[in-house]
C-alpha cells in the first residue's frame, strides 16, 4: 500500500469511524439482494420509501416469484427502469427458489448468475450479509477513487481489481461506505466543495486543478 493511500484511509477512518453500515434497509439477505437492484440508477433514500411498501406487500421470495409482471412495475415505477428490474426481479427470484431454495448464495459466481445481478450487487451482498471482504465500485467508488490516485481505470471491473491490490483487506467495504458519505456531502460531482476538503493535501486531481488555476492566472497578468 503506498504511504499516501494510508494517509487517506487514516483521514476517512477519522472523519467517518470504522463502523460497517448499508444505507439501504433491509431484515434479512433477500430484501437487501432487491433493493440493491432496485438502486440501479436510483437513489438509495428513493429505494427505501418504495421497499417500504413493497416488503410489506411482497412478504418473501415466492411473493416475488409469482408477482404479476405489470402490477410489480407500478409498485416499482419511480425508481426508473422498472420494466428491466420489475423483469428481472421476477426472474431472480425464481431462480432462487429453483437453484438455492430459496436462499441468497454466497459466491461471486453464484450471485452474478442470477437475473440483473452484476458485480456491484453481489459484492453488496457478500460484504453486507456474509461478512466476506469485497469491493463495490459504484459511480461515487469509481470517480473518487480515480481522483485521490487509487485507482486508475474507469471500467468498474479493473477498477476493483486495482482497489483490491492497492486497499488492505479490512478496509474493502469500508471504502465503500466511506467513499459514498464522501461523496455525497463533499467531493460532489460535477461541483466539489474542495475548500472544505479533508482530503484537500492528498488529492492529487485537487494539485492539477490548483496548478492550472494559478497558471491561469499568471498568463492573465
Amino acid at each position: 500500500m503506498k504511504k499516501r493511500t494510508g494517509e487517506i484511509l487514516a483521514a476517512l477512518d477519522a472523519q467517518y469511524g470504522t463502523e460497517y453500515r448499508c444505507y439501504l434497509n433491509h431484515e434479512n439477505a433477500w430484501q437487501l439482494l432487491l433493493a440493491t437492484m432496485l438502486s440501479a440508477q436510483c437513489t438509495d433514500a428513493r429505494v427505501n420509501i418504495v421497499t417500504k411498501d413493497l416488503f410489506q406487500k411482497y412478504r418473501s421470495v415466492e411473493d416475488f416469484a409469482k408477482a404479476d409482471l405489470k402490477e410489480l412495475e407500478q409498485d416499482i415505477h419511480s425508481t426508473g427502469f422498472y420494466h428491466n428490474k420489475a423483469k428481472n426481479i421476477i426472474a431472480c427470484c425464481n431462480q432462487l427458489l429453483e437453484r438455492h431454495n430459496g436462499e441468497v448464495p454466497s459466491t461471486i459466481e453464484e450471485l452474478t448468475a442470477l437475473s440483473g445481478v452484476g458485480r456491484k450487487t453481489a459484492n453488496v451482498i457478500r460484504g453486507n450479509i456474509f461478512n466476506q471482504p469485497s469491493i463495490v465500485v459504484d459511480t461515487h467508488v469509481k470517480r473518487i477513487s480515480k481522483k485521490l490516485g487509487v485507482s486508475k481505470s474507469d471500467d468498474p471491473v479493473k477498477a476493483e481489481m486495482e482497489l483490491m491490490k492497492e486497499l488492505p483487506k479490512d478496509h474493502w467495504i469500508l471504502w465503500n461506505i466511506h467513499i459514498i458519505t464522501f461523496g455525497r456531502t463533499i467531493c460532489k460531482a460535477p461541483t466539489p466543495k474542495c475548500e472544505e476538503c479533508f482530503l484537500q493535501h492528498l488529492c492529487p486531481d485537487y494539485e492539477k486543478r490548483m496548478k492550472a488555476a494559478k497558471g491561469k492566472a499568471d498568463r492573465k497578468k
